[in-house]
């Protein structure tokens, strides 16, 4: 049976005007800011207005360890979502927006896929309403003032060799990871070494994701760490600044916006930070606002479990007040099977040892999520070639752990196919069972804390880290930073930091190769093994795929 594209259905759906999605949630046509007939912003004004009102059920999608046989988490998502409309619940959806590097690169769009999906796909996908281009114009901003203020007199004393503060492009380029700037002689500035991160790992993308208004926004800017002196005591944004220029480079970006999905429901895709290497999360203003306006909000944290979702927990939820009432990991059978050990070309023949040989990954995020307080759900996403028998393994396998598992057939039927999910996530919402807690309190010393996601959730033996590393982090503890909570840039693929070792690995070593202190965005960036900041394109990027038919519309795009 030939099945339709992703781009191709969602080019044939039946759109409504946002103002009448919009409308669904007490959103008025003035409190939007159109881009378009199919996207809008909401207006800071509203959201201020609905702050007293009480808060929905908030609902975590998240994953198993990613694998290239694929898992559906933002299908999942915007089907589940779908699916507690479809039984009379008054649902949102959070989403983050789409970075152009992966979009080029190999992991593809941000949208969802098949009838579960989040429209305008093209528009998500691409520039959409100019978010991460001005998150980028205030990084580079930044970066520029940098270097004007050493060029014109050096007033704040910066030393030239230990600027932290990096360019971003939002774009997958291995060539940018460093660079030399300022060549060129005296009339160009004075030559040091830098280099470009991706924008979605920008501090600023992370400061807009955690930010609650504009004020907040500009305070968090200013608290940026440019530099240091030759004495190590820290320059900061608001010292050359340049937060006042950088907020109002964000002003409209700080706005959420609102789209919707096939089925018509209302969406917010807002933010977009990477889960290996960032936190993940889509912004607390729109998650925030989406809880106020519906009585239930799902929404996702990238990459599996161990990354994304204990993000989620330890960084946003602790930063925003916010509590989840039950988790939803999406696995399925292709991915149980590679983590089982078989290779991706030989996925299509029923395995059902190697189902269950690839179970423990999917038991590992279930005792994780539970060890937070949160109900857990399992939600097998499903595919054409899976068989009744290969089900069964994961259904009695996670009902072993004393949770459950539901198939869910959202890619192919839409809301149709996640009613049973939703039927019984929104029994679990409404039960009150969840008792929420994060993993670490504020004031474990640093490198605890780094010791205690390691071992709790990596279920690693040692955390390896250099004098050097140490000493910083107790540099960083007696500045006043040590109450932050962390943020692991580690591999996607793995609990471990080798990307090869895939299923439940234990008794292995976590090297940590440097810190960063976000003191902004209010973390410290722990950066393991060889995960890299500004990815690299693959031997054979999306791009080349991806082109203008003959009728002018886009085709490639996934």
């Amino acid at each position: 049976m030939a099945y339709k594209t992703d781009i191709q259905i969602a080019r044939e759906a039946d759109k409504k005007p946002i103002q009448e999605i919009a409308a669904k949630l007490g959103i008025s046509q003035d409190d939007l800011v159109p881009y378009g007939h199919d996207k809008a912003k909401v207006s800071a004004n509203f959201i201020q207005s609905v702050q007293k009102n009480k808060n929905g059920k908030l609902i975590l999608v998240t994953a198993i360890n990613p694998t290239p046989a694929g898992e559906g988490k933002t299908t999942t998502t915007v089907g589940l979502g779908d699916g507690l409309n479809a039984i009379g619940k008054k649902t949102a959806i959070c989403i983050r927006e789409a970075s152009l590097g992966p979009c080029f690169g190999m992991k593809g769009g941000a949208a969802g896929g098949g009838y579960a999906q989040v429209i305008p796909m093209e528009d998500m996908n691409l520039h959409f309403t100019g978010d991460f281009h001005a998150i980028t114009s205030a990084n580079n901003l930044l970066s520029a003032m940098v270097d004007n203020h050493v060029y014109w007199g050096n007033k704040e004393e910066i030393d030239n060799r230990r600027v932290v503060w990096k360019r971003v492009i939002d774009m997958n380029d291995r060539a940018l990871r460093e660079i030399v700037c300022s060549l060129g002689g005296v009339a160009n500035g004075f030559p040091r070494e830098g280099g470009f991160d991706i924008t979605v790992a920008s501090e600023v993308m992370a400061i807009l994701c955690l930010s609650n208004d504009l004020k907040d926004l500009q305070h968090r800017l200013g608290e940026i760490i440019i530099g240091y002196r030759r004495d190590r005591s820290p320059v900061y944004c608001s010292d050359i600044k340049a937060d006042g220029a950088m907020t109002v480079l964000l002003k409209d970006a700080m706005q959420p916006n609102i789209v919707q999905t096939l089925e018509n429901n209302p969406a917010f895709v807002h933010g977009g930070p990477f889960a290996n290497i960032a936190h993940g999360c889509n912004s607390v203003v729109a998650t925030t606002t989406a809880l106020k306006v519906a009585d239930f909000v799902v929404t996702e944290a990238g990459f599996g479990a161990d990354l994304g979702a204990e993000k989620f927990m330890n960084i946003k939820c602790r930063k925003a007040g916010l509590a989840p009432d039950c988790v939803v990991i999406v696995a399925t059978v292709r991915a149980m099977k590679m983590n089982g050990g078989i290779e991706k070309k030989d996925l299509g023949p029923e395995n059902t040892e190697a189902v269950l040989a690839g179970c423990p990954n999917l038991g590992r995020h279930i005792e994780n999520m539970r060890s937070f307080g949160v109900p857990v759900v399992v939600a097998i996403n499903h595919f054409v070639t899976d068989t009744d028998a290969e089900v069964k393994v994961i259904k009695d396998f996670v009902a072993s752990l004393g949770s459950e598992a539901i198939l869910c057939q959202h890619w192919e039927f839409g809301s149709k196919g996640t009613i049973e999910l939703a039927t019984r996530v929104a029994e679990i919402a409404e039960s009150g069972a969840s008792q929420f807690a994060v993993l670490y309190p504020d004031n474990m010393p640093l490198f605890q804390k780094i010791e205690t996601i390691a071992k709790r959730i990596y279920r690693a033996d040692e955390v390896l880290a250099d004098k050097k590393i140490r000493d910083q982090l107790r540099l960083w503890e007696d500045a006043g930073y040590g109450h932050l909570p962390v943020c692991m840039a580690k591999t996607q693929y793995s609990f471990s930091s080798d990307p090869t070792l895939r299923g439940a690995p234990d008794g292995h070593s976590l090297p940590i190769r440097e810190v960063r202190l976000s003191a902004g965005a209010g973390f410290i960036v722990v950066i393991c093994g060889s995960i890299m900041t500004m990815p690299g394109l693959p031997s054979v990027p999306s791009a080349e795929a991806i082109h203008l038919n003959e009728s002018g519309e886009i085709e490639g795009l996934f």
